[in-house]
């Protein structure tokens, strides 16, 4: 694997991205290999839980711009109107990945580190419960221009009221504020993460796998009964919508004009976070001592 490796030990399969250099940022190979990463660890007696991980300073920057932006600026040159139905089949290859750690019969847990943004927030999200370090930052900035979430968690997790005070503003939720609101289960110091994180999954996997299905299945059906299927196609929906809106082609014509970390610092600079807000220069060093700085953040989402 060229995006992620695995390992299994005393019941619980982990899963970590190793794209450290780039974010871990969201590629259709890391999409491709998380998809079979899942399935096997679902598939394996030996595996009762099902750990998600990163290597680096952060656990997943979102989608890489470089490629994603260059896929919607060729789509003229294919002399079609834009497809809505074409485009929900592109962005559904994603989602139904993401979803895996959802409908994954085992429960999944999320150990997040550093920035959890964008589309990683759309994978993360999908896990059963999530822990990040106390300087984890999460959000979605593209709600700003171009993108809404497709796997449309957010509602489910933090309540009403909550998912539009950030969805409406982008803003960013440094994880303690994260905790707090419902959005993930815990903050806990930066270099405990991974011990806490391992420990509540092993703690897990002691119990029969059997009956780890069954309560899984039991809350999450609670979800699914109201109505998670049909916010995850409008989600899906409207993402494309908003990647097609003027603004959207706006946006994408300027990160080609100008570069993305330019496009992403003008749309982002007014509300004085992500990468161009003070927590962006104090991010915590990379586990492995790999990974690029702050400001390639800007490239990411």
């Amino acid at each position: 694997m060229k995006t992620l490796r695995t390992e299994t030990r005393n019941g619980v399969g982990t899963i970590t991205l190793a794209r450290a250099a780039e974010y871990n940022t969201i590629t259709p190979d890391l999409r491709d290999e998380l998809a079979a990463a899942i399935d096997r660890a679902d598939a394996d007696h030996d595996v009762h839980v099902i750990l998600l991980r990163a290597d680096g300073p952060a656990f997943c920057a979102g989608y890489g711009l470089d490629w994603s932006t260059r896929a919607q600026t060729g789509e003229p040159s294919r002399r079609r109107v834009w497809d809505s139905v074409a485009d929900y089949g592109m962005i559904s290859q994603f989602v139904n990945v993401y979803m895996k750690l959802w409908y994954a019969r085992k429960p999944t847990i999320a150990a997040v580190q550093g920035w959890c943004i964008g589309g990683g927030t759309d994978m993360v999200l999908c896990a059963d419960l999530i822990i990040a370090g106390q300087s984890a930052s999460f959000g979605y900035p593209p709600s700003r221009v171009w993108g809404t979430p497709t796997t449309a968690m957010w509602v489910y997790r933090m309540g009403l009221e909550r998912a539009k005070r950030y969805l409406l503003t982008g803003d960013e939720i440094p994880a303690p504020e994260a905790a707090r609101i419902g959005l993930i289960l815990e903050a806990v110091p930066d270099g405990e993460l991974d011990a806490r994180a391992t420990a509540l999954a092993e703690r897990m996997a002691r119990v029969p796998v059997n009956q780890l299905q069954m309560l899984k299945l039991l809350c999450n059906h609670t979800a699914e009964n109201m109505g998670l299927a049909s916010s995850r196609l409008v989600g899906s929906l409207f993402d494309g919508i908003a990647r097609h809106t003027q603004e959207g082609l706006d946006f994408v014509a300027r990160a080609q004009a100008a570069g993305f970390r330019n496009a992403v610092r003008e749309r982002d600079d007014p509300f004085g976070d992500y990468g161009s807000g003070p927590r962006s220069k104090s991010r915590a060093k990379p586990r492995d001592g790999k990974g690029a700085g702050s400001k390639n953040r800007k490239t990411q989402e």
